[in-house]
This record gives C-alpha cells, sequence and structure tokens, in this order.
C-alpha cells in the first residue's frame, strides 16, 4: 500500500510529502517528496546586489535566521579580503554583537526543536513551555533589530544600525541586563525540560534504539551539526575550524555517548534530539562570557562605501543550529554575484530519512522527522 504522509501533516515541519510503501504497518520504503517552498532564492540573487540577498537568506532556515544573516555575510567578507587595493575589517564590537545575538538565536532555535519534538510523540505540555521561553528571546531580537523572525541583521560588513546601541549607553545596558536576566531564569530550566521530556519513560520508548545513524553513514550523507554529532562524531565548525571570534570563548562541544539506564544507543533519535538540548547550555555559557567581558566600544560596521568582492570564488560554510551551512559564490567584480548556491544541513539530513526508516513502523517515521530537524524553507530554498 501507498500512503501519503503531508504535505499538510503538522508532523513533517513544512511543505514535505513523503510516500510510504508499506507493508502492514512496516515501512519498506519512505520516499520524500520537496520543492514545495521553492522560491528561487539562487537564481534571485544573481538579480540583486550583495545586501539586497541578506533579507533572503532569512527566509531560509527562518528559525535561525540570524545564523543563516551571518553565514552569508561571512562568505562575502571572506571573498572581499581577497582584494588586496583596500584593507577589510569587521569591527570588533560587530563581533561580539554578532556571536551574542547568534547564539541566543540558537537556543531559540533548539527551544523550538524540543517543543515540537516533544507534541509529534504526544506531550503537548513541552510544547507551550518552548515557545512561552522562545518568546521572551524573540521580544529580544525585536529589540536589537525590530523583528522578530527575518531580521536583516547581521550586514556585511558589521551589524544593522537600525535600531541604535551606543556603546556604554543606557540602551546597550538595558539589553544585556535583559539577556541576563534571561539566561538566569532560562538555564535552571533545561534540567527541568529533561525530566519533563528526555527522561519521560513514554518519550524515551519512542525515540531510543529507533533509526541508528551510525558515524560511517551520518558521514556519508554529509550529517553535520546536531545529526553528525548525534552519531558520535566530535565535529564543530566553531572550534575545529573557528571563525569570527569563537576562538576566544571556552565551551563544550556535546556528543552522543550510550544511556544505558533509558535504553539510548549513539545515533538513534533519542541522542539526536539529547545533543540540542545539552547545546542549549553551551550556548549559554558563551553569552555569559561575553556579558562578563562586556561590549567592546566603537563601530558595528566596516567603512564600505560599496559591495564589490572583487573577481573569483569562495566557498565559506559556519555552523549553524541544525548543522554545517555554507555558501558558494561566484564573483565577476560586479555588485551583484554570477552564480550563489547555498548548502544546506537540512537537505543532506532529510537525504538519509529513506534508509533510516527502512523496515519501521509507520509512527516511528514521526519521531525520525524531529529528531533530524529539518525546515523545509531551506531544503528547497
Amino acid at each position: 500500500m501507498v500512503v501519503n504522509m503531508g504535505p499538510q501533516h503538522p508532523s513533517t515541519h513544512g511543505v514535505l510529502r513523503l510516500e510510504l510503501k508499506l507493508d502492514g504497518e512496516i515501512v519498506r520504503e519512505a520516499i520524500p517528496h520537496i520543492g514545495y517552498l521553492h522560491r528561487c532564492f539562487e537564481k534571485h540573487s544573481e538579480n540583486l546586489s550583495y545586501p539586497q540577498i541578506i533579507p533572503f537568506t532569512d527566509r531560509m532556515d527562518y528559525v535561525a535566521a540570524m545564523n543563516q544573516n551571518w553565514g552569508f555575510c561571512l562568505a562575502v567578507e571572506k571573498l572581499m579580503e581577497a582584494d588586496e587595493s583596500r584593507e577589510f575589517e569587521v569591527p570588533e564590537r560587530a563581533e561580539y554583537l554578532r556571536v551574542l545575538i547568534c547564539e541566543l538565536n540558537r537556543i531559540a532555535s533548539h527551544l523550538l526543536s524540543f517543543g515540537t519534538y516533544g507534541m509529534d510523540i504526544g506531550a503537548f505540555t513541552p510544547f507551550l513551555y518552548a515557545f512561552r521561553d522562545r518568546e521572551r528571546l524573540l521580544l529580544l531580537f525585536e529589540k536589537v533589530c525590530g523583528a522578530r523572525l527575518t531580521y536583516n541583521y547581521i550586514r556585511i560588513g558589521g551589524v544593522s544600525e537600525i535600531i541604535p546601541l551606543e556603546p556604554g549607553s543606557i540602551a546597550e545596558q538595558n539589553l544585556l541586563d535583559e539577556i541576563e536576566e534571561f539566561l538566569d531564569y532560562f538555564e535552571p530550566l533545561i534540567d527541568d525540560y529533561n525530566d519533563l521530556l528526555t527522561k519521560n519513560s513514554i518519550f524515551s520508548e519512542r525515540t531510543t534504539r529507533v533509526a541508528v545513524m551510525s558515524a560511517e553513514m551520518a558521514l556519508s550523507y554529509g550529517a553535520t551539526g546536531p545529526n553528525l554529532r548525534g552519531s558520535g562524531v566530535d565535529w564543530d565548525l566553531r572550534r575545529d575550524e573557528p571563525y569570527s571570534i569563537y576562538d576566544r570563548f571556552d565551551f563544550d562541544v556535546p556528543v552522543a555517548v550510550d544511556v544505558p539506564e533509558l535504553g539510548a544507543v549513539v545515533g538513534d533519535c533519542w541522542s539526536r534530539y539529547k545533543i540540542r538540548m545539552d547545546e542549549m547550555k553551551q550556548s549559554i555559557r558563551i553569552v555569559r562570557q561575553i556579558l562578563a567581558e562586556g561590549l567592546p566600544g566603537g563601530p558595528v560596521m566596516a567603512d564600505l562605501k560599496a559591495v564589490r568582492p572583487p573577481k573569483g570564488e569562495i566557498y565559506f560554510r559556519s555552523e549553524a543550529p541544525r548543522g554545517e551551512l555554507g555558501f558558494y559564490i561566484v564573483s565577476d567584480g560586479t555588485p551583484k554575484p554570477v552564480r550563489l548556491k547555498g548548502r544546506s544541513p537540512c537537505f543532506s539530513a532529510l537525504s538519509a530519512l529513506q534508509e533510516l526508516s527502512r523496515g519501521l513502523m509507520v509512527a516511528d517515521i514521526i519521531a525520525i522527522i524531529g529528531s533530524i530537524d529539518i525546515v523545509m524553507g531551506e531544503v528547497d530554498r
């Protein structure tokens, strides 16, 4: 029997259609059909200036839009560094603001993943708690840039100055105080959420030993981020290929291990989920170091009269909440790229779905999709 799951099914996390070929309740094939959110982003970019492309990156992984802005800007800035005729450097203050905001956005992204995954499995209360706490972060983002979801905050050469945040000002201090207040409130709650869902016997029965992705399989499909670390591979671009100022901060990279008391094994749905819960603590750790050090003074934008990278090409990758986000840019020296290509961690994760789900039950498909944490706006672009 062939059954369609989606594109309206809520647990497909967007407009994804799965063509399930079933033998009773057993899944023999699970074929993803994508493209329902395709917006021609890469083709549009050939007709836009580099700054005009930034709002389009917001619409890729719209749950972690700050990180999408940053990944694109990092690629353009790396290409511009090749122009020896002019000096180019992102101001120190902008670098700190970028790390601060993007780590908070990582927490917001993982909160949504935690809440919706619990609801997929049948636990509604975690969803309410997750969105309650995520709302506080969205209000902080709104104070920084005026937007709650698609930000256009990180710019080529720095960050937006639409809402002034002068060094040493009352506005800056109020923002930092609010962030610290949120961290003090939220950090103890992560353990409560682990008690509520992570260690819940029903949740663990549905997710442990289900859809085990070995390290070899994860690497062969190009899985990155929490999905790769959930398979036991110790790799994080922020630590292993540090960009911006990540080399100045002390943080750990959570990697999955067997948890015999719950029955979890490295690479299963539970392990992928647990990495995201642990990563929120590490993001808090990074943000606290910034708050303790304080934001440096100075401008938040480089002195750029025009964004016109030299002729050439570049590929740059960064560690977004869902994994390795890469941008490949070909420049002919004009204000518009000749070619722009986005590398989506969600696309790679979704590619493994067919092999992960083969031989499992229909109900396990829901657990698998939630564990790989896809956003279809990034898959389709």
